[in-house]
């Protein structure tokens, strides 16, 4: 009987390779993408351009569920979602800059459980309405992007994201990751502290 030395791949580099066209993980992200995958919480701090979305993207297409991400900017949304719909994945946005009847359309993908990913504006994500929506879903992260905007201290504070310890009070049993490019470590710690990252 033979045996071959080389493992299997797991289903996080299988994702990886598939879906992304990437043969292996870079730096820390195999390590975040298997804490986020086990159900724990992640910050992650990475330059722009230094694979931070993939750190989100690959364990929202292993776990179960839709995963939420929240996004402050429009433009980076709709490309995102471009480019993952590109890549055959089911990825969608929620924000102002849609129709009503378009964001119905969104909204009823997403509670039939049709999605692998959800780009949700911080406003709208704390509303009762986004609430009740995602208490009917199956969800598998939260993913919070410009996660600096949660500092009261920094120039891109936004209110709306110290609103955000509301997903841990609803939702204890879902994993989140917090991702930003620029963090002191002040701003660090006010990131795991408002946004109550467990074991981050």
């Amino acid at each position: 009987m033979l045996f071959s030395s080389k493992s299997a791949p797991s289903p996080a580099q299988e994702v990886l390779r598939s879906v992304f066209g990437y043969e292996q993980f870079r730096h820390q992200q195999q390590a975040i993408v298997d804490q986020v995958i086990d159900g724990g919480d992640a910050l992650v701090l990475m330059p722009t351009g230094g694979g931070k979305s993939l750190c989100y993207q690959v364990p929202a297409l292993v776990r179960a569920g839709t995963a939420i991400v929240v996004s402050p900017l429009i433009a980076l949304m709709r490309d995102q979602v471009q480019a993952l719909q590109q890549n055959g994945v089911r990825a969608e946005y929620l924000n102002s800059s849609l129709a009503a009847d378009e964001a119905f359309r969104v909204e009823s993908l997403f509670r039939q459980g049709d999605l692998d990913l959800l780009y949700v504006a911080p406003e709208r994500l704390v509303t009762p309405r986004m609430l009740d929506l995602m208490r009917q879903t199956e969800l598998s992260l939260f993913a919070i992007d410009e996660a600096h905007c949660v500092s009261q201290w920094g120039h891109d504070f936004r209110p709306e994201y110290q609103q955000l310890s509301i997903l841990h009070e609803c939702f204890p049993a879902v994993p989140r990751i917090a991702l930003t490019a620029t963090a002191d470590l002040p701003t660090r710690r006010e990131i795991i502290e408002r946004l109550n990252l467990q074991d981050a």
